[in-house]
């Protein structure tokens, strides 16, 4: 197959639509269920590109959830701890730990739930069935792999009424050096980001402090290759080998830096006890209580447990989880890495990550203000490396 006609592009006005090889030769892809559209391929490709790179920096599997072309979240294959278990829905799941790749899902699809709802999936292995089974059970559109275990596939393709998109792509593809695309007309070429993340890049640290353990250069790894397929600007927290809060294209770094903070501060607070603990009615669905539970931390439109509200959704009144508790917790944290896909052009990137325990953090470097960085690193006792490496992505 050289070429497959999609229903539209972006939009339903816009038609016709296809993707093809420019050169005539085969897609490096087999659909095996399902009919995806444009977005989906431009999720599914770059997503692809990430969990590639993940795998071959860190040797453990790797998975992606991503959305409108920028991950919400990827992590590795690391097992997870029972009250992460217990905040991504699958403390309840029969040889997770025996599934690295399960594992790496679990944690990409459990970062930021609401962002995850009808997202991509893509995974560095062959799918396995605990992985088929974890994906069977969520809201998602498709997902792309270079392979699937016979029941996996045909669990995956059971989805969305035998409609869920599944997608195999050759592992050995390797596109062509440059690559190009049109805007109002006009063709624009650049050579491909080949670019290699890995801990070479984390050698030139520029602050006092100059301990960075494995596990921070494999967190900095994560939320490097993560930024280098979203949509700039871009910011990434990361721990435990998984993205915890992707800032994506924002127009000041300061707002990257503050949205992925809060992203990462509210898998951190899912994983309190008092959010644990919410006395769910049985019958609300997932997706539901991931609504609930952003309302409970963040406080947004509906108060959760108000008077006439939390009947809705609770057997009982829980208490609110105040922000005085919060900070108590989230003070308490550290050990987190941040990575930025360009400069930190003032300390206030710095003094976010502060607050969201960032005890790590990387970016290129080459500011005229790069001391006001490495000064409010120094005063909170964090490692900075300085990559030199820019990593926009558009």
């Amino acid at each position: 197959m050289n070429e497959f006609e999609l229903k539209y592009g972006c939009n339903p006005n816009q038609k016709p639509a296809r993707i093809f090889m420019e050169d005539g030769g085969e897609l490096p892809i087999e659909i095996l269920s399902g009919r995806p559209g444009y977005i989906n391929f431009l999720d599914a490709f770059n997503a692809w590109q990430l969990v590639k790179e993940l795998k071959a920096a860190t040797g453990l599997p790797a998975a992606t959830s991503f959305k409108h072309v920028s991950p919400t979240s990827a992590a590795v294959g690391i097992v997870l701890p029972e009250k992460l278990k217990r905040a991504c829905f699958v403390d309840d799941v029969e040889g997770l730990d025996d599934s690295l790749l399960a594992c790496a899902f679990a944690r990409a699809r459990g970062t930021d739930r609401l962002c995850s709802f009808g997202d991509w999936i893509a995974l560095s292995d062959v799918c396995d069935v605990t992985t088929a089974r974890l994906i069977e059970r969520e809201v998602s559109d498709g997902i792309i792999a270079p392979g699937y275990e016979p029941e996996a596939l045909e669990i995956l393709k059971s989805k969305r009424k035998g409609n869920y998109n599944v997608v195999k792509i050759d592992p050995d593809y390797v596109p062509a050096a440059r690559e190009r695309k049109q805007v109002f007309g006009i063709t624009f070429e650049q050579g491909r980001n080949e670019v290699k993340i890995d801990e070479e890049m984390l050698a030139n640290i520029v602050t006092e402090r100059k301990d960075l353990p494995e596990s921070a250069k494999r967190d900095l790894i994560v939320s490097l290759i993560t930024l280098k397929y979203t949509q700039s600007n871009s910011v990434c927290y990361a721990v435990d080998g998984q993205a915890i809060g992707v800032g994506a294209g924002q127009q000041s770094r300061i707002h990257c830096t503050r949205l992925a903070g809060g992203k990462a501060d509210t898998w951190q607070l899912r994983q309190h006890d008092k959010v644990l603990s919410l006395p769910f009615r049985a019958e609300l669905g997932r997706p539901d209580r991931d609504n609930v539970i952003d309302g409970y931390i963040n406080q947004n439109e509906e108060d959760v447990c108000a008077e006439g509200v939390w009947q809705k959704y609770f057997t009982e009144r829980p208490e609110p989880f105040t922000r005085e508790e919060q900070q108590a917790y989230l003070s308490t944290l550290s050990g987190v890495s941040l990575g930025s896909d360009a400069f930190f052009p003032f300390d206030d990137s710095i003094e976010r990550g502060h607050r969201s325990g960032v005890s790590y953090v990387a970016e290129p470097g080459g500011s005229i203000r790069d001391q006001l960085s490495i000064d409010a690193c120094n005063k909170y006792g964090m490692v900075m490396a300085f990559t030199g490496l820019r990593l926009f992505h558009h």
